[in-house]
Formats: structure tokens, C-alpha cells, sequence
């Protein structure tokens, strides 16, 4: 299984849409980390850019994100990608966190573009 993080310097993006690249987690069958990539964010906006189909071609079943609009969420959920919204710090403890089932999503759903609150 492969897991997305939208990243910046190390850390979750606080917007999805808006992140400098993907940081994509590959598990093994007994969900340990075996490797991690990153990977370029396509120009435009997240919802109106074709990442989630890339995402679900290479395997993507799980996106933990800071804050997404619904439109993100619909789109990636329906490439049958997970969204786990309200994460926040680096990437690595982020995903540590979420598959020592420390993490839930938080519903936080942007619905404006430019969100000073991210």
C-alpha cells in the first residue's frame, strides 16, 4: 500500500492544493515503511489538477493532509483514496502516528481558495 503526504519543508502542507511536492510512503504487507519518495506537485490548484488519478494508478490508497476544499476530497475519494485531514508536523512522525492508529480524520474542509488560516 502507498500513502501521499502533501509536503513542504519536511512537514505536512497546511493546504493540500498548494504543496511543493508529495511525499509518497510505500508499505510492505505488514505495513512497515520500506521506502519513501518524493514526488512533483502538478501545476494548478489540487482539486483542478489531475493528481489523483496519478496517485490511484501508482497505488495511492491513503492521503494525509493538513486541509483540503470538498472538491479535493470528492475527487480523491473517488479514485479510492482515503483522506485524513487536520494532520500537521513532519512527515515522518505524521506517518508513524497514523499507522500506530493515532490518527483520525478531523473534517476540516477549506471552502474558499487563498484560506489565510493555513
Amino acid at each position: 500500500m502507498k500513502i501521499a503526504l502533501p509536503t513542504r519543508d519536511g512537514c505536512i502542507d497546511d493546504h493540500f492544493g498548494h504543496c511543493d511536492h508529495y511525499t509518497i510512503i510505500t508499505l510492505d504487507n505488514d505495513n512497515k515503511i520500506v521506502s519513501k519518495e518524493p514526488m512533483d506537485s502538478p501545476e494548478g490548484c489540487g482539486c483542478k489538477s489531475d493528481i489523483a488519478p496519478i496517485l490511484s494508478q501508482m497505488g495511492v490508497k491513503v492521503m494525509l493532509a493538513g486541509n483540503m476544499g470538498q472538491g479535493a476530497v470528492n475527487i480523491l475519494q473517488s479514485n479510492n483514496i482515503k483522506v485524513i485531514r487536520g494532520c500537521s508536523g513532519e512527515i515522518d512522525t505524521v506517518a508513524a502516528n497514523y499507522l500506530a492508529g493515532k490518527v483520525e480524520d478531523q473534517l476540516i474542509v477549506c471552502d474558499h481558495h487563498d484560506c489565510a488560516n493555513h
